[in-house]
């Protein structure tokens, strides 16, 4: 009897080892669990461009008011607008009404001096294959103007992405994504008429190689706003996220005074941008 009594205790002590042991994977389990990735670490992927539904040349400007939708069809420059260069003076493509919208476009290869808007704008969805001149080009003239640009994408820009020229705010969201560029946003840095300019960049993926994502005037009083700006294959940190400049009217190239978060016009912290 004392033998069988030893036996069931012994065994009771290796059961409740096993159960001590199970416990304690299992809670080193939930720790590793909630530990290996810190909050806001883990990698987004680039969503895929679209495949074009056919192609349209277009060698004359389309004037838009209104609401376009290009139903995702390619557009490209042919005659006047297809010799590929970089002229300041180009013509664009489509060439927007104060108040209008450009939706679910692609502009191809030649793509001349890409969109004009007037004035105020949305242009969603829009995508960029090869930026000619500039993707785009803000010239409202009223303090008031919004332009919007949501979704979309750009790459092969050797300057400028968007050109804003004009008054107002710009905002580019929604995912927005940008790859092979000089810089994603720049003031007018010598325009003979100058303005304040506001700037938004918001849930937007750069890829390398790139030059900066937003350069602004801080002597008109321009500010840029970072937030949510994940930034791809660039480890060493040389995409510079905003970049200041002293802006000028006479046409001079302005001067680059500093880049880098100030709180007062470029206005973003580490934590809103991520490298992956």
């Amino acid at each position: 009897m004392k033998e069988r009594t030893a036996l069931r205790h012994h065994h009771r002590r290796r059961m409740y080892a096993a159960l001590t042991a199970a416990l304690a994977l299992t809670g080193a389990a939930v720790v590793t669990s909630l530990t290996v990735q810190p909050a806001g670490a883990a990698t987004t992927a680039v969503a895929a461009w679209p495949t074009p539904n056919g192609s349209q040349p277009v060698s004359a400007t389309i004037a838009v008011s209104g609401t376009y939708d290009g139903g995702l069809k390619r557009f490209y420059g042919s005659g006047d607008l297809g010799d590929g260069g970089q002229s300041e003076d180009q013509d664009p493509i489509f060439k927007l009404a104060n108040g209008a919208v450009l939706k679910n476009v692609v502009l191809g290869s030649p793509a001349a001096d890409g969109i004009h808007c007037s004035g105020s704008c949305t242009l969603q969805n829009v995508w960029w294959e090869d930026v000619g001149e500039d993707a785009a080009s803000f010239k409202g003239t009223s303090s008031s103007a919004v332009y919007t640009v949501t979704g979309g994408g750009a790459r092969k820009a050797s300057d400028k992405v968007f050109q804003f020229n004009g008054a107002g705010s710009l905002t580019i969201t929604g995912g927005f994504q940008v790859s092979d560029f000089g810089k994603l946003v720049r003031s007018c840095g010598n325009c003979s008429t100058q303005y304040k300019r506001t700037i938004t960049v918001n849930d937007v993926d750069v890829t390398a190689p790139g030059s900066a994502i937003a350069g602004i005037n801080t002597n008109y009083g321009d500010t840029a706003t970072l937030r949510s700006v994940r930034i791809h294959g660039d480890s060493s940190k040389k995409i510079k996220p905003c970049v200041r400049y002293t802006g000028n009217n006479t046409g001079d190239e302005p001067t680059e005074t500093g880049s880098g978060p100030d709180g007062t016009y470029c206005r973003y912290s580490a934590s809103d941008i991520s490298y992956q």
